[in-house]
């Protein structure tokens, strides 16, 4: 049994308006929500743990198992944009750093 146009229609418009609730559930009280001292410290490290959540597998992981070897480019490049970020703290001269290694080994010597 297939979808007909209706129920195509129908689960859009409902998707549309949960996504639309979801995100302006913060414009729809008229003053602050007071939260917990925990809940906003806790909320300041958020953004890192998703990060870090998205980024350990993609680094350390590739066709869902461990990498087995240090030939692969992922491994200097990060190393290469730790030790910059710790020695001038800044982001994009990070990224910079990290893509000029990661970029020559993985396309010159396709590791």
């Amino acid at each position: 049994m297939g979808w007909t146009w209706l129920d195509w229609a129908l689960a859009i418009v409902g998707l549309g308006l949960i996504t639309m609730l979801s995100r302006s559930f913060f414009m729809i009280p008229q003053q602050e929500l007071p939260l917990p001292h925990w809940l906003r410290r806790g909320l300041k490290y958020a953004p890192l743990a998703a990060l870090s959540a998205v980024l350990a597998p993609e680094i350390v992981m590739s066709q869902g198992s461990l990498i087995a070897t240090w030939q692969d480019a992922r491994l200097p490049a990060i190393l290469c944009a730790a030790c910059y970020y710790f020695w001038r703290r800044g982001i994009l001269g990070t990224i910079s750093v990290g893509m000029a290694v990661y970029l020559p080994l993985h396309i010159l010597l396709g590791w």
